[in-house]
């Protein structure tokens, strides 16, 4: 049927052209998973010119992805999510936040974004962490008299804490296409998180110096009342210190850890009332749908990447990378730079199901004065970073529309002039993780 297109373009063309062919499918409006799974299978069939090496696929490819147990931390991070959402740890994470750094200017703001990076401990999803904080900070944030700019702009940047702290699900995806060790992954995101955090909070005191009324500062509280406040955060670090402390320790597997997460965040859910049946029914639902578009995508991905291999892309591109005259350094900044791009246009984890299996492949064979092994994981890190900024960059930033959404005051053009002071900031620590590795790879190397 499309024998014709055999002659005329070699197996790796074809491949390359499947990415345009893409970008036009997505762009008319058909999901990702949708127009890789067509594409791939389409491909395979032109390259192969065999009917049957199709129908393996689908059989191959839907068994493997659909039964491995490494697939099901997924789900169980995901429902972990859910019950934390609903177990009211945001609100007690943003008053404990609010009592020791609302009296700074611009402290408001600064303890949503660190009650956001504690949210993120115990929840792993960035779109769960913006529209749970928001809820919880925006009506205070308001009603202190910051401005909408500032207010849905560092709520916005907050939510990304949700997959730059462990738990990540999005580092987990990359663990699967990349196939890296998720607890080295999860413990070379730590300082990254802690640095965004600080970074966060860095920004928003410069911004509130030079734009002054911007963010007001509150009455100082008593000590007192701060220890008070901060020891209503206990769940959320018995929680965080069983999953990911149980992991490092080597006492749970990760997919265990997240076992235990579930539990935890349930239980403390039901001491406070709020698992009813209703409230679990729904947990399940949201976790089910997000978990099966997140299945299909890996499915269509799989399809997609073994065109591709078949279509030698990622050998070919490799060893042309390998052979040029050409700073590994300069093929990284250009990488991260098109992630850049790309997040103007395109979901986070779009980006990545499209990209890792292209990029791991060269990257991995380059020399960049640090240890072979440790490159996947640095690389991990840095696109979890670009993922991030892509979900505060203008037009097609998530978090900016969820936050912008809960807000009836500000125009979505202030929630885009508030976001990027946290874009630039965003910026910054990429660079400097990209000039020094070891800030990334520091704890891996000490607990590895």
């Amino acid at each position: 049927m499309f024998e014709f297109l055999t002659p005329t373009f070699t197996p790796f063309q074809l491949g390359l052209l499947s990415f345009p062919f893409m970008l036009v499918l997505i762009a008319f409006r058909i999901p990702l998973a949708a127009a890789m799974f067509i594409i791939g299978l389409l491909g395979t069939y032109i390259v192969s010119g065999n009917m049957r090496m199709m129908d393996s696929q689908l059989k191959t490819f839907t068994y493997g992805t659909l039964t491995s147990y490494s697939l099901s931390i997924i789900p169980l991070f995901l429902l972990m999510s859910e019950f934390a959402t609903r177990g009211g740890m945001s609100s007690a994470l943003f008053k404990a936040a609010e009592a020791w750094l609302g009296h700074r200017r611009g402290g408001l703001a600064m303890a949503a974004i660190g009650a956001s990076a504690g949210f993120g401990a115990v929840c792993g999803s960035s779109l769960a962490t913006a529209s749970t904080m928001g809820r919880v900070a925006l009506p205070e944030l308001e009603r202190a008299g910051y401005s909408g700019a500032l207010a849905t702009g560092a709520l916005a940047a907050g939510g990304t804490l949700g997959i730059l702290i462990p738990p990540s699900v999005v580092l987990v995806v990359y663990a699967i296409l990349a196939e890296e060790n998720i607890e080295k992954l999860f413990t070379a995101a730590f300082i990254p998180g802690i640095l965004a955090m600080l970074g966060y909070m860095v920004t928003v005191s410069i911004y509130t110096h030079l734009v002054p009324g911007s963010g007001n500062a509150l009455p100082r509280q008593p000590y007192a009342d701060r220890f008070r406040a901060l020891a209503q955060v206990w769940p959320v670090a018995v929680i965080f210190g069983l999953v990911i402390g149980g992991i490092y320790s080597g006492a749970f597997s990760p997919t265990a850890a997240a076992a235990v997460g579930v539990a935890g965040t349930a239980l403390v859910a039901w001491s406070k009332g709020t698992l009813t049946i209703k409230a679990i029914k729904e947990a399940l639902l949201s976790t089910a749908q997000t978990s099966a578009m997140i299945f299909f995508i890996i499915l269509a991905a799989g399809v997609f990447n073994s065109f591709l291999s078949s279509a030698q892309v990622p050998q070919t591109l490799a060893a042309f990378f390998l052979e040029a005259d050409v700073s590994a350094w300069v093929i990284l900044i250009g990488m991260l730079i098109l992630y850049l791009l790309l997040g103007t246009v395109m979901d986070s984890l779009a980006m990545i199901f499209l990209t890792v299996p292209i990029f791991v492949p060269i990257i991995t064979q380059l020399d960049f004065g640090i240890p072979q092994a440790e490159v996947g994981i640095w690389f991990g890190i840095l696109v979890l970073m670009s993922a991030e900024i892509g979900l505060i960059t203008p037009p097609v930033g998530m978090n900016l529309f969820v936050i912008n959404a809960m807000s009836k005051k500000v125009s979505i053009g202030q929630t885009y002039r508030g976001a990027l002071p946290f874009v630039a900031s965003d910026i910054v620590r990429v660079c400097i993780l990209v000039a020094f590795p070891s800030v990334t790879m520091v704890l891996v190397r000490l607990i590895y």
